[in-house]
């Protein structure tokens, strides 16, 4: 089973930037589609939202409306680690991120709407803070 350890958060001002990282373990990444998610604050964990996903090759990336162009999803299996650039960041984004596999055929699904997607191997998540 594939762990996974998100890092890279952080505070930033609104209109700052950060890149979040998503490293595996237990299994090379080479196999699995990848998708970023995020806990609004107060907000369940089983309420958790699509944010981006990338397909297994790396060759298809969907993202949520509210994100963009301005997130950009990216993979580096050599490295077995997905990463997620966020620019511009709103106030409204601030959340704990995390990653999991997904199934390749479900990236567009995760990011239009996340409720039918179950994973019970979430990591500890990184947190996001957007404040003046």
């Amino acid at each position: 089973q594939v762990q996974f350890v998100e890092s890279g958060g952080g505070l930033v001002q609104p209109g700052g930037s950060l890149r979040l990282s998503c490293t595996a373990s237990g299994s090379t990444l080479d196999n699995y589609a990848v998708g970023w998610f995020r806990q609004a604050p107060g907000k369940e964990l089983d309420a958790i939202s699509g944010l981006s996903c990338i397909s297994t090759n790396g060759d298809r990336t969907t993202y949520a409306d509210s994100v963009k162009g301005r997130f950009t999803i990216s993979r580096d299996n050599a490295k077995n680690t997905v990463y997620l650039q966020m620019n511009n960041l709103k106030p409204e984004d601030p959340a704990v991120y995390y990653c999991a596999t997904v199934p390749n055929d479900w990236i567009q699904t995760i990011v239009d709407d996340s409720a039918g997607f179950f994973n019970n191997n979430w990591g500890q998540g990184t947190q996001v803070t957007v404040s003046s």
